[in-house]
């Protein structure tokens, strides 16, 4: 066991080499990845999902009664700002249907379970960005349809009840269950939470090799149009969370949450519901896979640059 969480705290701290490095490599040598299934995909991310409400307790949740306002912040800011970022640069990109779609889908998609390790790793406050990713998790099912759903009607036929079930099922239920484990057998599950990270970025990798491998060509075909988009989405919402948080007066910790948890999406699943929202347009999935990767990597730049500043 001590050999394991030598190597899940290796794997946790270069998470972001490792990830560029799987996706470079199913990027450019992708029939050495295929045999990674994108029917995979949804069990990978319940994977995740499940080692995350491992690591949850019902304490965790007290802090969103302590501080709700900050809390209800969090979950407006992320399912208003990251939408119509994508929304505006979609357009201002002139991107076709489907890239267009899938970068809005990533728009509507909740915070991801890494934004809660950036957060840490850059002196922010960890329980509030627990509290919203737990929060935005729970209402990504009604909310993530329904935005894609504004957004996108008029532009391609959203099948809103599909994402709907698909999310309880991939999200709700293994975060349910976690945190239901954890709450009854924590004595059993408290060693497994040490070796998470590297259960966790496996699970990424394998999930961006899926996405990458089977759209390989699509992705370069783009040329360095989502690339710059993907780019700038995060990047923007890390701008808008961090000057949300100091025109509110914020203390320093919480400003880093704020602008962690804006810029940094759950954009595989993002990548997984692109298929079960847009079964005709295979190029959806593609704005996730890319934001898998850069986000990881500009989250560890962040976290280096924050973890100076007090």
């Amino acid at each position: 066991m001590k050999a394991l969480v030598k190597i899940s705290g290796f794997v946790g701290k270069y998470m972001a080499v490792i990830v560029l490095a799987v996706a470079a490599v199913s990027l450019l040598y992708p029939r050495a990845a295929v045999w990674v299934q994108t029917g995979w995909i949804n069990y990978l991310l319940m994977v995740v999902m499940f080692g995350m409400g491992l690591t949850l307790k019902t304490e965790d949740f007290r802090h969103v009664f302590r501080q709700p306002g900050y809390i209800v912040l969090g979950c407006i800011s992320q399912f208003t700002i990251m939408p119509l970022l994508a929304f505006a640069l979609g357009k201002a990109f002139h991107l076709d249907t489907a890239l267009l779609a899938g970068v809005i889908l990533v728009g509507a998609c909740p915070g991801g379970t890494a934004s809660n390790v950036i957060t840490y790793l850059a002196g922010g406050d960890v329980p509030l960005s627990v509290g919203m990713t737990s929060v935005n998790t729970l209402l990504a099912p009604v909310l993530t349809p329904l935005i894609t759903y504004l957004y996108l009607h008029t532009h391609v036929e959203v099948n809103v009840w599909s994402m709907f079930l698909s999310i309880i099922q991939v999200v709700i239920i293994p975060l349910a269950a976690g945190l239901v484990i954890n709450r009854f057998f924590s004595r059993f599950t408290e060693p497994v939470t040490r070796i998470l990270p590297m259960i966790s970025v496996i699970a990424i990798c394998l999930i961006v090799t899926a996405v990458v491998s089977h759209n390989a060509e699509k992705i370069l075909s783009t040329g360095m149009v989502v690339f710059a988009v993907v780019i700038l989405h995060n990047l923007l919402g890390y701008a808008c969370g961090f000057g949300l948080g100091k025109a509110l007066k914020l203390d320093v910790p919480k400003v880093k949450a704020l602008s962690i948890e804006i810029g940094m999406q759950n954009s595989g699943l993002a990548s997984s519901l692109a298929g079960t929202a847009f079964p005709t347009l295979a190029m959806a999935a593609v704005p996730g896979a890319v934001f898998s990767v850069w986000h990881n990597i500009s989250g560890a730049v962040l976290a280096g640059i924050c973890s100076r500043k007090t």
